[in-house]
Formats: structure tokens, C-alpha cells, sequence
């Protein structure tokens, strides 16, 4: 029979047996309770009633009005609660009595008469409260024996339980703990052999399979491990992508023909070797084991190999195991990756260079094309009908989006090309706000937008290029007014934040989900669902602008409660 089953059994023959005591408790406890209301609502009440008549009848004398309402109340109080068995004929004798005692009050025979009556009727109730009381005595006592018989068995079940279910259940895991034992000491000859055709029937047969498998895997695994060794150590050394691998010590372990090309070293003088004391005599070598970055995060190398200058990807991965029979995992090492991509490397630049080339020679032409609108809508020329002007206007939008955009793509070849021509100097960041403001004053009016500067008093000056801070600026004062709704209000703040001035600009706009936020600063990056007006380089170009400053920017916003956007630049 399986263990659960067992279980099942033994433990739900309990649980009904402690039921059937519930219920055969519940039921007995029940009785006694309806016995004992039994003998306080229909005998004590009537004791009751009946003291309360003789005593009015003592007082009749000395307040006969009284006395005769007290009486005649109790005496009706009675007529409802007659119970017992010749109870209702002493009480209509009692009634009698007492319509001739309120005829006459002084007669004495009648009060006589009515004692006795009331004394009959008090004998035949506490001869019934004995009799009740003998039915709750014989009650309570068939209730103990039914209760006594249910938890001799429930006794008898539980102690079964307790000293033969510990031991079916713990010998054999004791057993199993020793057999684990020996091969855990790696006497894997070990065997477990259980008779019984349930669970542990099982593991047993489970078991002895396990350690007939290590014991063949402890025959063999030398031989393995020698042949795995030597296929991972090709698999390296034939990967195109330098590899080096250090212990947790900074001792390397291994290095590939990739890895020792661009170091400049032989194998042999490296392997085996600490990383920093190679590092003290190979510059390349200092440059790989230092952690630029806590985060482990991959950064761009530039190597001179294979006769030119390439572009390489470092990545330190951290290995750790959790070792057998542990929770806790132990560090182990570290394996440095570098990853070729000077071939992306130059794709990059040659879009780059293509994008400037192609922006610098449209630049021209639109230029042409504005200054020619320009003389269109000059009068002298000849007048010209609305229908003219409205296709003139289109043109002209037309014209200063492309030039916008096209501008946009010349600042960004210079950002990539490492080019961007700053001049840092003192600026006012009050200045910087108000130029900002007045550049966008007119696309404010346009959609009714109310757009408030709030400062801090006396803000340091800042060391910062004025004029791309402006642009900055502009870059959020524009998104904002783009996304927020007629007649509301965009605020620009100015605030001193320790050595840094902080300008936000925020909105009332319609937010930006938390997934797309981390996103929002990339290249050519546009919100999905947003408006398509731009190249969505604005953002990436503010960005590079900002950190070639040395400061930073970032965005606050929550889905329905607009945006804030803000640059912090280092003061004077």
C-alpha cells in the first residue's frame, strides 16, 4: 500500500471519529440545555408566580387595592403558564377562590382556601422539577458514556498513528540520509534496498539507478574531462574575437590567438601570469583589466591590429557557480571579450560623412528657394491672389522644415564625428532662459500659450556654450508647446542645485509612458502614437550638446500629468 494512502486512510478515519464526537457532544449538550430551559421557563416561572400571590395575599390587610392588582397579575400570568399535569385544575380552582375573595375580602376561609390551592399548584411543579431534573441527570450521564466511547476510539486511532506512522515514514528516510552519505564520500557501490512497493519502493529503485550511473561515470570521467578540456580550449582559440580568462585571484587562465595578436605577447608568458603585474609592462593589457564602469558595462576600445587602427567592444563577464550541496554562489572569475566592430565602426562614419555631405549641399538650395518666396510676397513684384499665397505659405513651411531638418543633421555629423565647436565662457542663466523664451514667443502666441519664467534669486552664473544652451532650451520650449493644448501654460524654472543651475521646462501635456522614456534622448527615436512632425533628433542632438558640456539632462513625466524636462550645468 503507497505511504499516501496510508496517510489517507489513518488520518481520515480520525477526522470522522473526531467528527461522530463533535456531533454526539453537540447533540447531548443540546438536550441538557432544552431540559434545563424546560424546568426555568415552565416550573420556576410558576414558583415564581405563585410567591408573589401569597405574599400580596399577607398585605391584603394593610393595602387591599394593591394586594387584589398584584394577585389578579400574577394569578393571569399563571393561567398562561400551566405545564403540568393537574396543574390547570388547581388553577381554576384558585381562580374561583379568589372571585369569591374579591366579594369578600375579610373572609378568611377563602384565603385559607386560596393557600391551599396556591400549594398545590407549587407541589405539582417542584415534584416536576425533580422528575425534569432526573431526565437531564440520565441525559448527561448517556452523554458521557457516548462521549467517552467516541474518544476512546479517537485515543486508540491517534496513538496507532503516532507510534507506527513515525516509523514507517522515518526509516526508511534514515536509511536514505546514510545511503546519500556514502556517496556524497564517493562510494558510489552503494545500494538502497527497500521491500515495500510504495513511494519509497521507488526511490530506492531510483536511487540504485543514480549510483550505478555515478559509478560508471566515475570509471570514465577522467578520460572526459581531458577530452572536453581540449575541445573547449580549440573552441576559444578558433574564435575570431579576442578572449581572456582570469580567476578570481586576476591570474589568467587562458588566452586566444585573437587575445595575444593584439597584445603583442607569447602564450607562454602570459598564461599563468597576474593580469596586473602584465599590465605594469603592456599598456594594452592595463587598459583591458581596468574597470572603466561598475555596471560591467561594454565600452568601445580603439586597437591598432591587423595593420590598421580598429574599433573594439570590451565586455567583462563575471562568472560565478553555487556550488554542490550549497545555496550560496562563489565568484570564480572573469572572462574579458573583446568584439570586433571596425567594420560597423566605419559604416558609421561613412553615413555620417554622407549625411553632412547631403545636408550641406541641400542647405543651399532651400536657402534659394526662402529667399525667392521672399520676393514673391513682395508687392513690387506684382500682386499676387489668395490662392497664390496660400500655396506660397505651404512652400515656405515646406522650406523651413527642411531647412530645420537638414540643420539638425549637420549638428548631428558634428556630434559624431567628435566635432562640435564649443565656446565656453560666463553666462547668465537668466540670459540663456530669456533668449530661449523670446525665440518661441511667436509659436506660443500662435496656440495661445501662456509660457512663465520662475527663478531662484541671485543664481550663480554658469560655465556653459550660451548659445547651444539656448538651443537646448529652445529644443524643450518647442516639444512643449507642440504637445500641450490651446490657452494653457508651459513654466520655465531656473534654481541653484549646490555647484549646478537646473532648467526644467514643464508642461500640462499628455505624459510620456515610463517604457519609452529611457528611450526618448536615442537617435531618430519618435513616441509611438505621438505626432510624426520632426526627425526625432532633436532630443539625441540636446543630449550631446549638454555632456560635452559636462552636465547632464534627463525628463520627469507621468501619462496624463505632462512632462518636465531639464539640463543641470556646472556654475563658475
Amino acid at each position: 500500500m503507497k505511504i499516501k494512502t496510508k496517510l489517507n486512510l489513518g488520518v481520515g478515519l480520525l477526522f470522522i471519529m473526531i467528527l461522530i464526537l463533535s456531533l454526539v457532544s453537540a447533540y447531548y449538550i443540546f438536550s441538557i440545555k432544552k431540559d434545563t430551559e424546560n424546568i426555568l421557563k415552565a416550573n420556576y416561572n410558576t414558583l415564581e408566580y405563585s410567591r408573589n400571590m401569597l405574599t400580596s395575599l399577607d398585605e391584603m390587610n394593610a393595602n387591599e387595592s394593591k394586594a387584589i392588582v398584584v394577585f389578579e397579575s400574577n394569578l393571569k400570568k399563571q393561567i398562561i403558564n400551566i405545564t403540568e399535569v393537574g396543574e390547570d385544575k388547581a388553577t381554576n380552582n384558585l381562580q374561583m377562590s379568589f372571585e369569591l375573595l374579591k366579594r369578600n375580602k375579610k373572609d378568611e376561609k377563602v384565603k385559607a382556601q386560596i393557600r391551599q390551592d396556591i400549594f398545590e399548584i407549587m407541589k405539582l411543579n417542584m415534584n416536576a422539577i425533580k422528575d425534569k431534573s432526573d431526565i437531564a441527570k440520565n441525559t448527561a450521564e448517556t452523554a458521557n458514556l457516548w462521549i467517552a466511547i467516541v474518544g476512546t476510539l479517537c485515543f486508540l486511532i491517534a496513538f496507532n498513528l503516532l507510534v507506527n506512522l513515525p516509523n514507517n515514514i522515518a526509516n526508511p528516510i534514515k536509511e536514505l540520509t546514510a545511503s546519500f552519505k556514502e556517496i556524497a564520500n564517493r562510494n558510489y557501490s552503494e545500494r538502497v534496498h527497500f521491500q515495500n512497493h510504495n513511494e519509497y519502493g521507488d526511490l530506492a529503485k531510483s536511487f540504485n539507478t543514480m549510483a550505478e550511473k555515478l559509478e560508471e561515470y566515475s570509471n570514465s570521467s577522467l578520460h572526459k574531462l581531458t577530452f572536453e578540456k581540449k575541445r573547449l580550449e580549440t573552441l576559444i582559440n578558433n574564435m575570431h574575437d579576442p578572449i581572456i580568462g582570469l580567476d578570481n585571484q586576476g591570474i589568467i587562465l587562458f588566452v586566444n590567438d585573437g587575445a595575444l595578436k593584439i597584445i603583442g605577447l607569447k602564450k607562454e608568458d602570459v598564461i599563468g601570469q597576474l593580469a596586473t603585474t602584465l599590465a605594469l609592462k603592456n599598456d594594452l593589457m592595463k587598459s583591458l583589466i581596468i574597470n572603466e564602469s561598475e555596471s560591467a558595462k561594454a565600452n568601445t576600445m580603439k586597437i591598432f591590429a591587423d595593420g590598421k587602427e580598429s574599433y573594439f567592444e570590451k565586455e567583462k563577464v563575471n562568472i560565478t557557480i553555487t556550488p554542490t550541496g550549497e545555496d550560496k554562489t562563489i565568484n570564480i572569475g572573469d572572462v574579458i571579450i573583446l568584439r570586433n566592430i571596425t567594420i560597423f565602426k566605419e559604416l558609421d562614419f561613412a553615413k555620417t560623412n554622407f549625411i553632412a555631405t547631403v545636408s550641406h549641399e541641400l542647405k543651399t538650395p532651400i536657402s534659394s528657394i526662402k529667399m525667392s518666396l521672399q520676393l514673391l510676397e513682395n508687392e513690387t513684384n506684382g500682386s499676387i491672389n489668395d490662392n497664390q499665397k496660400q500655396l506660397i505659405e505651404s512652400i515656405k513651411d515646406d522650406s523651413q522644415r527642411l531647412l530645420k531638418i537638414t540643420g539638425e543633421l549637420l549638428e548631428l555629423s558634428q556630434v559624431e564625428t567628435g566635432n562640435i565647436q564649443l565656446s565656453i565662457e560666463k553666462s547668465s542663466p537668466n540670459e540663456i532662459a530669456k533668449h530661449a523664451i523670446e525665440a518661441v514667443k511667436v509659436q506660443a502666441e500662435q496656440k495661445h500659450i501662456d509660457i512663465k519664467l520662475e527663478t531662484d534669486n541671485n543664481l550663480s552664473a554658469v560655465k556653459a556654450d550660451s548659445e547651444k544652451s539656448s538651443w537646448v532650451l529652445i529644443n524643450f520650449l518647442t516639444n512643449a508647446i507642440r504637445y500641450s493644448s490651446e490657452n494653457s501654460v508651459v513654466t520655465v524654472k531656473l534654481k541653484q542645485d549646490n555647484n549646478q543651475i537646473v532648467f526644467q521646462v514643464s508642461d500640462k501635456g499628455k505624459g510620456i509612458d515610463k517604457r519609452y522614456q529611457s528611450k526618448v534622448f536615442d537617435k531618430y527615436f519618435q513616441i509611438p502614437g505621438s505626432q510624426k512632425s520632426g526627425t526625432g533628433l532633436g532630443l539625441a542632438i540636446s543630449k550631446e550638446f549638454i555632456e560635452a558640456q559636462n552636465g547632464t539632462i534627463g525628463l520627469e513625466s507621468e501619462l496624463g500629468l505632462g512632462s518636465t524636462f531639464y539640463f543641470k550645468l556646472n556654475t563658475i
